[in-house]
């Protein structure tokens, strides 16, 4: 008996590892890769979808609340019927919670309050249903897509974004332009019906920050080597290795003046607005054939340096915008467009 409950716990935990696996792959198809700030809060909502539907199930169906029971590691002191009884109370709270969930995605600003605050809560119940529901699909969808990128010995990498509201648009074609120049020949799709459709279901329920995760109409730029989907918040990208490692150098050296930010922390975003605002200014100069090196705009730039030096945001983020000085600082001083560093091979 012993050796069985070993093997059986040990299949449990290589279960939950497959099962947390093929969520996360879930999880990255509905939205890309999440800002880290609102991570938690979105995992939350998933985890307590999938506990609510069980609990469901386990009320509804009474078989499968029996074998839930049976399964569960109770003490013999804890009468079966109190679980059933908070399994019931779990069911009743559990999509508020979820709801509430969906209130902390929104930025502070601009989250409602009262009555409209009241509704989100309330809307969890159907926000429960339809994520969990679309979580079980697209885990299975993960799964099969990450068979098909291993058998063709593709790789994945993603790079965090923050498309500017109402900006995807420019977004996919900026990105586009990028992988174009880079030597990467794209066209351009929309998204496949089964990533595209269950991530616009959830957007329209959930509303709010939801929402500002999922595109009216997600995008891929493909090739026979590589393929680029664009989230509001993440670049997805999928293909051989070289393509994969161009399509990576192209973004970080042509889209430093882009509709997205490429950091997600609001300090970073700061700088990166004061960074826009040379770039525009740079580009006004050039539109009015104003000759010679902008030295009010490299004084500016480099007035930047005390700020970068105490600025404490997470180690990859800094390094995004000190490489976005550095470029910024380059092209001022050759007189060249930014976002130009790197050009396609010969």
């Amino acid at each position: 008996m012993a050796i069985l409950a070993t093997l059986f716990a040990a299949i449990g935990r290589q279960a939950g590892r497959v099962l947390t696996t093929a969520l996360g792959w879930a999880s990255t198809l509905l939205f890309g890769r999440v800002p880290h700030q609102k991570q938690l809060v979105l995992s939350l909502m998933a985890l307590g979808s999938l506990a609510w539907v069980v609990m469901l199930l386990g009320i509804i169906l009474p078989n499968v609340g029996t074998f839930l029971l049976t399964a569960l590691p109770l003490p013999g002191s804890i009468d079966q019927n109190w679980v059933r009884l908070a399994m019931l109370i779990g069911a009743l709270a559990t999509p508020p919670l979820v709801g509430l969930g969906g209130l902390f995605m929104v930025d502070a600003g601009s989250r409602p309050t009262g009555l409209e605050a009241a509704r989100q809560v309330l809307r969890g119940y159907p926000i429960a249903f339809l994520l969990a529901f679309t979580l079980i699909f697209l885990a299975i969808v993960g799964g099969v897509r990450k068979g098909r990128t291993l058998a063709r010995r593709w790789t994945d990498a993603h790079i965090p974004i923050v498309v500017h509201a109402g900006a995807y648009a420019t977004m996919v074609d900026d990105l586009e332009e990028a992988l174009r120049e880079s030597g990467l020949t794209v066209h351009r799709r929309p998204a496949a019906a089964i990533l595209a459709v269950p991530a616009q279901l959830v957007g329209r329920v959930a509303g709010g920050g939801v929402r500002a995760l999922v595109p009216d109409k997600l995008t891929t730029l493909y090739s026979p080597v590589l393929e680029v989907e664009l989230y509001p918040s993440d670049i997805a990208i999928s293909g051989e290795k070289v393509a994969v490692a161009r399509a990576r150098a192209a973004i970080a050296s042509r889209l430093t003046a882009t509709a997205a930010y490429l950091t997600t922390s609001k300090e970073a975003e700061a700088v990166e607005d004061r960074l826009d605002r040379i770039i525009q200014a740079r580009k006004t100069m050039d539109s009015e054939g104003l000759a010679g090196r902008p030295d009010a705009l490299l004084e500016e730039l480099r007035a930047l340096d005390a700020t970068l030096a105490t600025l404490v945001v997470d180690s990859a983020e800094w390094e995004v915008l000190y490489r976005m000085r550095l470029q910024i600082e380059r092209d001022l001083l050759v007189g060249s467009p930014v976002g130009q560093a790197l050009r396609p091979p010969a």
